[in-house]
C-alpha cells in the first residue's frame, strides 16, 4: 500500500487544481474538529466512513475526503515526525481513498516550490493596487518612455499578453502604447505586476530625494577666513564671528575679513546677507589687546590706521546693496552694537543684552550710532545709552526699537532661520532695489557722520582719559 500512496502523493504535490504548502503542525487542520463542524452546520448525522466513527486506534486509518486532510508522515529509520501536508479536495479526486496507517519511506518537497498561496497573491494585488495611488501623487512628469513602460506593465498586469488589433500607422499615441505592451510578450501577469510596482518605487523614490536636494541644499563654504565662516545657502550668505574663545571680540584681521566678506556677500548670487555669532556671545566688540604692544612712538600711526580701518569698516555697511539682517544670538558690546542701527532688520534671542560702554573707556560712539540712535530711541533714551552707559535687555532695545523683535532662546534659530529662509525667497533685484531706495536718502548723510566719528575717536584714541581707561582694563582683568 505504500507504494501507491507515495504515487498519490507526487501527483496530488504537482496538480495544478491543488493548493498546496508546507505548515508547522500547529496550522494543521484537526480532522476530528472539522468534521464536528461541517456535520453540526449541517445539521446530519456523522457518515459510517467518518474518522470518528469506530475505537480511537482505527480513526488514523479512516481518512475522509470530506474537507481538509491532515497526514503525517514518518521517517522510515527514525520515526520523526516532518511537516504536515495540507491540501483541499477537488471534485476529481473524490473517489480516491487512502490508509497511511502503515509506515512509507519520507517524502523530500523543497518548500520554496510550493509556497504560491491565495495569501502572497492577495499581498502582490495589493502593493499593485498601492503602486497605483502612488503613481497618481507623483509630482513631476516622468517622461514619455517611462509613461509608455507603466501602460504596457499595466496592461500585461491586468489583461495578459497583447490581445487588441495593432492600430494604423498614422495613430502614432496608440501605436506607441500598443508597441510598448506587444514587446512585453508572454510575461506573466505575476511579473508584470511586480515589474510595475518596482517602477513606480524607484520613480517615487527619486523624486522624494530630488525634493529634499531642493528643500535642503548642501550649504557652500567661503574659503579665505580664519576669524568669521562665512557660508552661503538658500539664497542666504550669513557671515559668522568665529573667534568664540575671546567672546567674538573683533581684531584687526577679523575687521579686514569682515570687510571682504561684506564685499563678496554684495555681488554674489544671494539674495540676503545674514550677521550672526558663533558661540554665547555675538560679539564683545573691540578687541582691546589692539591697543596693546604698541611702541610711544607708533601712537599716532596707530590711532590714524585704526580710525582709517572703522571708516572703511562702518563704510561697507553703509553702501551694503542688499537686505543685511543681524541674527543677534548673546550678548553684543560696542561697535557690534552701534552699526546694529546701519541693518535692515535685528532679530535678538531673549538672553541677548546690548551695551556701549564709550565714556567707561575714555571713548566716543561710532558706527553713525551718534545720528542714528536718537532717531531710532529718541534723543533720552540714546543719551542713557550712549553717554551713561546703560545696558539694554533685548526686550529693552526691542521696545526702543534697535530690535525688530525677540524670540525665547530655546527656538531663537529655527524660528529665525524659517523666517529669513521664506525672505530669501523674495524676488532677489526687487528687494535690492526697494533696500537702495530706502538708504539713498540719507547715504552722503551717514557717510558724513561716519567720518566725523572716526576724526574724533582718532583724537580720543591718543588721549590720556582713554590710555588710562584700557590700562585700568587690563590691570582688573590680570586680577580676576
Amino acid at each position: 500500500m505504500a507504494a501507491p500512496a507515495l504515487t498519490f502523493v507526487r501527483r496530488l504535490c504537482w496538480r495544478p487544481l491543488c493548493e498546496i504548502s508546507l505548515n508547522s503542525e500547529k496550522r494543521g487542520v484537526s480532522l476530528e474538529h472539522w468534521e464536528r463542524k461541517t456535520y453540526a452546520k449541517k445539521q446530519k448525522p456523522l457518515p459510517s466512513n467518518s474518522a470518528l466513527d469506530g475505537p480511537p486506534e482505527k480513526r488514523k486509518q479512516k481518512l475522509s475526503w470530506n474537507g481538509f486532510w491532515k497526514a503525517s508522515f514518518f521517517h522510515q529509520n527514525s520515526g520523526f515526525k516532518s511537516d504536515l501536508l495540507t491540501f483541499k479536495r477537488k471534485p476529481l479526486l473524490s473517489k480516491w481513498k487512502m490508509d497511511f496507517s502503515r509506515r512509507v519511506p519520507a517524502v523530500c518537497i523543497p518548500a520554496i516550490h510550493l509556497h504560491m498561496t491565495a495569501a502572497t497573491m492577495q499581498v502582490s494585488q495589493k502593493d499593485f493596487e498601492k503602486a497605483q495611488e502612488q503613481l497618481k501623487l507623483l509630482k513631476k512628469d516622468p517622461g514619455n518612455e517611462t509613461k509608455l513602460k507603466l501602460y504596457a506593465l499595466f496592461k500585461q498586469a491586468t489583461e495578459g499578453p497583447c490581445n487588441s488589433p495593432k492600430p494604423g500607422m498614422l495613430d502614432f499615441v496608440k501605436k506607441a502604447k500598443w508597441d510598448a505592451w506587444n514587446s512585453l510578450g508572454n510575461l506573466s501577469q505575476d511579473n508584470a505586476r511586480q515589474k510595475y510596482t518596482e517602477l513606480v518605487s524607484s520613480l517615487v523614490s527619486a523624486e522624494s530625494a530630488g525634493q529634499k536636494k531642493d528643500a535642503s541644499p548642501e550649504e557652500s563654504r567661503h574659503g579665505g577666513y580664519e576669524t568669521i565662516l562665512v557660508t552661503t545657502k538658500n539664497n542666504i550668505t550669513k557671515i559668522m564671528f568665529n573667534r568664540p574663545d575671546r567672546k567674538n571680540a573683533i581684531n584687526h584681521k577679523m575687521y579686514r575679513e569682515i570687510i571682504k566678506a561684506l564685499q563678496e556677500a554684495g555681488k554674489d548670487d544671494s539674495t540676503i546677507a545674514v550677521i550672526t555669532g558663533n558661540g554665547d556671545y555675538y560679539s564683545s566688540g573691540n578687541d582691546l589687546n589692539n591697543f596693546t604692544n604698541v611702541q610711544p612712538g607708533e601712537m599716532e600711526k596707530m590711532a590714524e590706521d585704526g580710525a582709517v580701518l572703522l571708516k572703511e569698516f562702518v563704510g561697507h555697511f553703509i553702501d551694503f546693496p542688499k537686505p543685511l539682517i543681524a541674527v543677534v544670538n548673546g550678548p553684543a558690546i560696542g561697535i557690534c552694537v552701534t552699526v546694529l542701527g546701519l541693518c535692515d532688520v535685528v532679530y535678538a534671542s531673549d538672553r541677548a543684552t546690548f551695551h556701549s560702554p564709550f565714556s567707561q573707556l575714555g571713548q566716543s560712539p561710532e558706527g553713525c550710532s551718534s545720528y542714528l540712535f536718537p532717531k531710532i530711541m529718541g534723543l533720552a533714551k540714546a543719551n542713557e545709552f550712549l553717554l551713561f552707559n546703560k545696558k539694554l535687555t533685548a526686550a529693552e532695545a526691542c521696545a526702543q526699537g534697535l530690535v525688530t523683535e525677540v524670540f525665547p532662546d530655546r527656538t531663537f534659530q529655527k524660528e529665525v532661520w524659517a523666517r529669513l529662509e521664506a525672505y530669501a525667497s523674495l524676488p532677489k533685484n526687487s528687494l535690492a532695489v526697494s533696500k537702495q531706495l530706502l538708504r539713498s536718502m540719507e547715504k552722503e548723510k551717514l557717510h558724513e557722520v561716519n567720518s566725523k566719528e572716526c576724526e574724533v575717536l582718532k583724537e580720543r584714541w591718543l588721549s590720556d582719559e582713554c590710555i588710562n581707561a584700557i590700562v585700568s582694563f587690563f590691570q582688573k582683568k590680570s586680577k580676576l
